[in-house]
């Protein structure tokens, strides 16, 4: 796997572009999950490669995938980075992304067990481009985190 210089994660052809009509004249990253352009942010970087990633070299498959997915936590509206459902469109895993230079806490583990009561995946995923963490549901209610990311085909076993 060919690593991205800024990142542990393979590069790829990423569609960017200039954001001349924009207050802030930014740079935009064309998210093909949400089939638009987004501001290109640390995080949003990360998760392009995280999902190009995924879906590159562990055929997860794009069409069961979803950025920016919205639920209601205790009344108020939040938005998963990431989620990946099964073939019968049931959450299998939950991805939260963090900047480069944004350390992996037991707060970002927390932020993400959070919005996973609402969903309830049988997984969790958290990157920050650097290092990356999965985590698998426990019949005893605990998380067991796993060597590696696994597989799409492991994760719906």
């Amino acid at each position: 796997m060919e690593k991205n210089g800024e990142l542990n994660l393979p590069g790829f052809d990423i569609r960017l572009r200039r954001d001349e009509d924009s207050r802030r004249g930014g740079s935009e990253v064309y998210d093909a999950l949400r089939r638009k352009w987004v501001a290109l942010t640390p995080e949003e970087w990360v998760r392009q490669h995280f999902v190009n990633y995924l879906v590159s070299y562990c055929g997860y498959p794009a069409g069961l995938m979803g950025n920016e997915v919205s639920l209601r936590l205790n009344g108020t509206l939040r938005r998963c980075d990431t989620v990946v459902f099964s073939k019968s469109l049931r959450p299998v895993v939950v991805i939260e992304y963090k900047a480069p230079d944004v350390a992996i806490t037991q707060a970002v583990f927390d932020q993400i067990a959070r919005y996973n009561v609402v969903m309830q995946s049988r997984y969790l995923m958290v990157s920050n481009g650097m290092r990356h963490y999965c985590c698998r549901y426990s019949a005893d209610g605990g998380y067991v985190f796993l060597r590696s990311i696994p597989s799409y085909s492991e994760l719906c076993e």
